[in-house]
């Protein structure tokens, strides 16, 4: 059975049962606690949270998941996956235990013709959590599970919670008997190869306190409605459908690895550490297409690092299985075949997923060519060095300053006869690694710290926000908190968040920042200087007490900055009208990947597979300044979001938007979802003035704007600059360019003749110091420090000196200091080098004496050092190491 038809049975399925199909989320959403969607109930946390009502009783959805915490994992066993589908279930205060049983048992034994996956009842067993008999009972009673195959276990493996106080509860997993070929006889608490989990259903009933009951700490309450949570694992599903031995054999992973081949010329199944490489290949091609069609770009950090580091480690798994050439568009290509049927915006955004792998791949293969010279380097070190180990901290730099995989590291130092040091690198990687957790942890929110604010959410209602007609209008004062603690009443000079029924102050979203302005009342005035959706519907305002006391159910008019609000959509509206030129210019794949929108300036980033041309954002900024003289009339409306698409509207990578969208359209040139607000006719804009645009990642491209009276202001202050750089030149502003090309040109040719002079006075100076030169046990030596000379006038004057020198044993050593840093230059005759003295030998007898270090060949080396009083006994010590050679 394809995989895409067990995805439509379970759907169908739990159609026919009540449930509401809902879409798979996108793997980004806006949860402080998570870098992607990793299970199938992310997306209705809010609703299992109580955070807002469910919209429906019961749900289904089959919901695309990556995680990431085992990627080097990842192809040493067939079962670590960074992309899987996790097919669920849920219900909200409707059905629970028993409901949950009934219907996964029904389709999991339903016969194939009758349209459920036709599972042996004889080789299903069930686990459930050592306290829950009454589960243990429904399975025997609704099912007939048979209670030897059914499996009492302690809450690490069957307790479920967000790790976080918050909802939580037992649950019952479903396992499949692959057969005694496979392990052991027992159950799944002897052997989880031979038994394979299937299906998780989680029985959410209790609140978890600080500490969770899968460690045996009991709840601190019940919920007030019990729900069902359940998820399926689709590929596990699969493999045992389709007669295949693990995941990488199923019908939407194999066609990767079979392209993986191809490209090779070697077998999978011929040889585990191939068969590793091949399964890396094959995971990492489909997460990584997965995340980029969801908006993700590659990065240095977060989101795009992860994805960069799943892209790199395909090119780097080919390179080993001998390919050189690029290869990830050809394998975007198989899992948009793939996958496709089930998600289609892959195919129809395949253009922009193909550009933004391809240009990855071909900086990841120069990032190799950069990597390979600083291991050259670093591997001469070494060996000059008299080593044979390449050091721990020289393999990290490599790996994570230059993105250089451990494995290839490894495979050249073997090439070059060195090992390398791994348990220092490993070392170091989990230093990182643990620094980047406790880095999570701080940043860690937690749901439980929200429920002050989810208390006023269940209590009132969410905000009604008036602000898209109104910037004044009267409210009453919902809830009151104070350090995230509610309180009653707050005083003159505290500050102090304020939630009330209704708002003219729009919260930040969307790019969009907060309104600012003031809340006043009877004998009571705040300042409002920031507003947020703390938790999803309600705002709350942030604000001080600037005069009298304010309590709770008191009346405040909120009036916001109606200046500052203009100025902040007309940077708005702009970067809709930047957003569909650049659109105009580079095609859909040029598709938003951030914004900001603040008073008189907006900033726009964009995905984009090559460079960004000047010439290009100027015609950009001539089109949208053409458009504004057109005064179309801005015009909002909500629809569905089907209908919205059908119109043209662009929807955002990685926005999540529900079955009603709002819609702003600026004529045909603009359509785009947006909750923010807006000018009403674009006339309005008056300027937009493009100030500044740069690449800011792989793949992404900056543009900053100003807009309105900000642009007009900077255009007369460059006017200004301009009049006056005209009349100190004495030109008229049309001949400014080649006036000042001129001069650059006279001061570039004065600086070279400056350098000229420079040299030749340092030149000047060989024969003197050649003729200083001290005879040591027969070997010439000059080493002096020289100082305000850089590292090329040393390089120039040591080889002048070595010449004067001529068939002597010779070593010339100069050491020139500049504030805190000191340059040295060794050089040596050919007579020298024959009696054993190389340059680069010689470093290491006085570089400590100057915290420094350098390299270089036998006839020449040069480096640097951070302790320019050490020069003295650098000198002696170089000295030393000539008359003890």
């Amino acid at each position: 059975m394809e995989t895409h038809e067990i995805n439509k049975r379970f759907l169908a399925h739990f159609e026919g049962r009540g449930h509401t199909r809902v879409p798979s989320a996108s793997l980004i959403l806006d949860d402080p606690n998570l870098l992607f969607v990793n299970a199938g109930m992310v997306q209705f946390k809010p609703y299992f949270l109580g955070e807002v009502p469910p919209p429906y009783p019961r749900a289904t959805s089959i919901q695309k998941c990556v995680r990431t915490g085992d990627i080097d994992e990842v192809g040493k066993t067939t079962r670590h996956n960074t992309f899987f589908q996790m097919a669920g279930n849920f219900s909200f205060g409707d059905y629970f235990k028993e409901g949950a049983i009934e219907n996964a048992w029904e389709l999991i034994t339903k016969s194939q013709d009758d349209g459920g996956f036709g599972f042996d009842p004889e080789r299903i067993w069930v686990t459930v959590y050592e306290n829950d008999s009454e589960a243990a009972g429904l399975w025997q009673r609704v099912a007939g599970v048979p209670s030897e195959r059914i499996q009492s276990r302690d809450g690490r493996d069957n307790y479920w919670d967000m790790g976080v106080p918050g909802p939580g509860g037992p649950c019952s997993e479903i396992y499949y008997d692959r057969g005694p070929q496979f392990g052991r006889e027992g159950g799944p608490v002897v052997d989880e190869d031979r038994y394979l989990e299937i299906w998780n259903l989680v029985f959410m009933q209790d609140v978890r306190g600080e500490e969770s009951p899968k460690y045996g700490h009991p709840p601190i309450g019940e919920l007030p409605k019990k729900n069902i949570d359940t998820g399926m694992g689709v590929e596990r599903v699969a493999y045992l459908l389709q007669g295949v031995e693990n995941v990488y054999e199923t019908d939407l992973v194999r066609p990767v690895i079979a392209r993986a081949e191809e490209f090779s010329g070697r077998r999978y199944g011929a040889d585990h550490t191939d068969d590793v490489r091949f399964r890396v290949i094959a995971d990492h091609a489909r997460s990584g297409v997965m995340l980029i069609g969801d908006g993700v770009t590659p990065g240095n950090d977060g989101r795009g690092y992860v994805l960069r580091r799943l892209l790199r480690r395909i090119v780097r798994s080919m390179r080993l299985l001998g390919v050189h050439e690029p290869v990830l568009p050809e394998f975007a290509g198989v899992v948009r075949d793939a996958m496709g049927p089930s998600y289609p915006e892959l195919v129809a955004d395949f253009d922009r997923i193909s550009d933004v792998v391809k240009t990855e791949e071909e900086a990841f293969l120069s990032t190799l060519t950069s990597g390979s010279r600083i291991f050259d380097l670093a591997a001469e070190e070494t060996k000059s060095a008299g080593g044979g180990i390449l050091a721990g901290d020289k393999a990290f730099q490599l790996h994570d300053t230059y993105g250089f995989p451990i494995d290839l590291t490894l495979e050249m130092a073997a090439e070059q006869g060195l090992t390398v040091d791994e348990d220092g690198f490993r070392t170091l990687m989990e230093e990182q690694r643990q620094r980047a957790k406790a880095d999570a942890a701080a940043r860690k929110s937690g749901h439980g710290d929200l429920s002050v604010y989810r208390e006023v959410l269940e209590q009132h209602g969410e905000t009604q926000f008036l602000g898209y007609t109104d910037l004044q209008a009267t409210a009453r004062v919902i809830g009151l908190v104070a350090d995230g603690v509610p309180v009653r009443s707050a005083g003159a000079g505290q500050k102090v968040e304020v939630m009330l029924d209704r708002t003219p102050f729009y919260a930040e979203s969307g790019g969009q920042v907060a309104d600012t302005g003031v809340l006043i009342g009877s004998g009571v005035e705040l300042k409002v200087h920031d507003v947020q959706k703390v938790v999803q519907g309600l705002f709350v305002h942030r604000a001080e007490v600037v005069a009298g006391e304010l309590g709770l159910d008191t009346e405040l008019t909120g009036s916001v900055d109606a200046a500052r609000r203009s100025m902040i959509e007309r940077s708005h509206s702009a970067t809709h009208l930047v957003h569909a030129a650049v659109r105009g210019a580079y095609g859909k794949r040029a598709a938003q990947a951030g914004s900001l929108n603040s008073p008189g300036r907006m900033r726009f980033d964009f995905t984009t597979a090559g460079p960004v041309s000047a010439d290009v954002l100027t015609e950009v900024e001539e089109e949208v300044n053409d458009y504004l003289q057109t005064d179309v009339e801005v015009q909002s409306y909500v629809t569905t979001k089907d209908k919205a698409l059908e119109l043209g509207a662009v929807a955002l990578f990685g926005e999540k938007y529900g079955n009603d969208v709002r819609v702003v359209d600026m004529g045909e040139y603009s359509r785009e979802l947006c909750g923010g607000t807006h000018v009403e006719r674009i006339g309005q804009l008056g300027l937009v003035k493009l100030v500044s645009d740069a690449s800011i990642g792989s793949g992404v491209h900056r543009v900053e704007a100003l807009v309105g009276t900000d642009a007009l202001r900077y255009v007369r202050k460059e006017q200004l600059l301009v009049s006056q750089l005209a009349g100190s030149l004495k030109v008229p502003t049309e001949q400014l360019p080649s006036r000042i090309e001129d001069l650059l040109t006279r001061l570039r040719s004065a600086e070279k003749e400056i350098e000229q002079l420079k040299t030749r006075q340092v030149l000047g100076s060989a024969g003197e110091l050649a003729a200083k030169a001290a005879d040591l046990g027969g070997v010439s030596v000059v080493a002096e420090q020289l100082d305000g000379i850089d590292g090329n006038g040393l390089r120039a004057l040591a080889t002048e000196i070595r010449n004067r020198l001529g068939n002597r044993p010779g070593v010339v050593a100069l050491f020139s200091p500049a504030g805190e840093k000191v340059s040295f230059v060794v050089a040596t005759t050919s007579a020298a080098r024959d009696k054993g003295f190389a340059a680069g030998k010689l470093v290491p007898s006085f570089a400590e004496a100057i915290g420094g270090r350098g390299g270089g060949k036998p006839d020449m080396a040069q480096g640097g050092g951070s302790n320019p009083a050490g020069v003295a006994k650098a000198i002696e010590a170089l000295r030393a190491a000539v008359t003890g050679g």
